[in-house]
């Protein structure tokens, strides 16, 4: 190529990386921009209402599919080749999930300064009884066995029959480490033999600053970082008799993106609530296919 084809080629490359690490240092800024408490993203009155009434609406289509006559799993309203692969797939050990969206009739729906997140994943665990499904997931003192490094603590602080009032200390770790305790109320429900639902409300999310340290404290709650503000989380399990096919759906509430970033920090942004539920859902078979219930028991 001779002398100068190769200095260009070299010159091209410093440009190109030196783009790239352009890109990246304004990416990992962003990201990196936990604001002290005087910046803190601030949850507005307004986006709560809407997340309640985005909530409203999204329970309202779950009775129906809670109904005798509804498709009580997400895959089973679907068309049918479309079922039948993500049965296949489900079967196969994968984690099927999709991003949902809720309509609002009214059109009117808005979180200002705020997103929802919505998505929906399920799974099967094969040779595994209800009864075994759920003593794992109703085993939260050591859901920070089953869980981590997502779930950095976890306690169960009372229960009343089938509700439940639990305590997390969770850890997010993607570029930067997020540091939240959350409080959830619980309340699982049994239609018959083979089929059970539970519904997860956070009550409380506070961000941790310093965790572990001497100085560690939590950001007062709706004036912090934003990364998760609200929670909400479905539970169904279905005992088909040879295994359990298990489905959550997720709807929360974080910091909407800053102007002009959408296209940096979207596909970021939007990657970690999916990235979350498969987590936990993986998490979940492991756990009961190891047999952990059976040392709680």
């Amino acid at each position: 190529m001779g002398l100068w084809g190769n200095l260009a080629l070299h010159q091209e490359a410093i440009i190109r990386n030196r783009a790239l690490l352009r890109l990246l240092g304004a990416l990992i800024i962003c990201l990196m921009a936990a604001p002290p408490p005087a910046e803190a993203a601030e949850l507005r009155p307004e986006a709560v209402q809407a997340f309640d009434q985005y909530v409203r609406l999204t329970e309202g289509r779950m009775q129906g599919e809670l109904a005798p006559s509804g498709a009580f799993l997400w895959v089973d309203g679907q068309p049918e080749s479309r079922r039948s692969d993500f049965y296949a797939r489900m079967q196969g050990g994968e984690v099927i999930s999709e991003k949902l969206q809720t309509v609002d009739p009214s059109g009117r729906l808005s979180t200002p300064g705020a997103l929802i997140h919505h998505w929906v994943g399920a799974i099967f665990i094969p040779g595994a009884s209800l009864a075994q499904v759920l003593a794992v997931v109703q085993d939260y003192d050591r859901h920070a066995d089953y869980y981590k490094p997502d779930v950095a603590q976890s306690k169960k602080v009372d229960q009343t029959g089938d509700n439940y009032k639990v305590h997390y200390r969770l850890r997010k770790k993607k570029i930067i480490t997020i540091v939240l305790d959350a409080d959830y109320d619980v309340h699982r429900h049994f239609i018959d033999a083979t089929h059970a639902y539970s519904d997860s409300y956070s009550t409380r999310i506070a961000q941790v600053e310093n965790a572990g340290e001497p100085n560690e404290h939590e950001l007062p709650p709706g004036k912090d970082g934003g990364y998760m503000w609200r929670l909400n989380s479905y539970w169904r399990y279905f005992d088909s008799g040879r295994g359990v096919y298990v489905q959550c759906e997720a709807v929360s509430l974080t910091r909407d993106i800053p102007t002009g970033l959408n296209w940096l920090v979207g596909p970021f942004i939007q990657s970690v609530p999916k990235e979350s539920l498969e987590f936990t859902l993986h998490s979940t078979r492991s756990a009961v296919l190891r047999g952990d219930m059976h040392d709680s028991q």
